[in-house]
């Protein structure tokens, strides 16, 4: 009996941190978002591709996953236009290219890269504001045409987009 003590200490002491966390206004949670109690809604704007090469449904794509992301991961509700948080900017680049060349100088891989620029507003809180670019890419063969892995790869890159962005806007470690 003895042994189990300080895992009770230690579970009080957890609690009294979190407690007193959100008695100071934060909201802390243990999946690392932290919004302040303040903040209750959020909007994202459509995300326009204003790359040279333009993929017809990454506009969509991208503004969904981030309605999504920010969804399922806290509890602020969807307003259409000028949230306590506001997300907005566009896709500025979308490209491949080779990365690896063979012995026979032809491309052993590929790379496809999306670049997004987003800029955060918080109305609660304007020093986390932010406008930054974010970019991702991933790599496939290059005896595969593009159109036959280009769902896939969009899918794993835009994923990991919204993750960089989300966590800027919400992580604060």
């Amino acid at each position: 009996m003895r042994k189990i003590a300080p895992y009770f200490r230690l579970t009080a002491i957890i609690i009294t941190l979190v407690a007193g966390l959100t008695a100071c206004g934060i909201n802390y949670s243990f999946s690392g978002v932290n919004i302040s109690e303040e903040v209750q809604t959020y909007s994202v704007d459509y995300f326009p591709n204003r790359a040279a090469l333009v993929q017809a449904q990454l506009s969509q794509l991208f503004t969904d996953a981030m309605m999504d992301k920010i969804q399922g991961n806290t509890n602020l509700d969807l307003s259409n236009q000028g949230g306590d948080v506001q997300f907005s900017g566009e896709i500025t680049r979308y490209e491949t290219r080779p990365i690896a060349i063979t012995v026979q100088e032809t491309a052993a891989r590929n790379r496809l890269t999306i670049t997004v620029r987003v800029k955060y507003i918080n109305v609660v809180e304007p020093d986390l504001d932010y406008d930054t670019s974010f970019s991702r890419y991933e790599d496939y063969d290059a005896q595969l045409n593009l159109s036959d892995v280009e769902d896939g790869l969009i899918t794993v890159i835009v994923e990991n987009l919204v993750e960089d962005i989300f966590n800027k806007a919400f992580i604060s470690w």
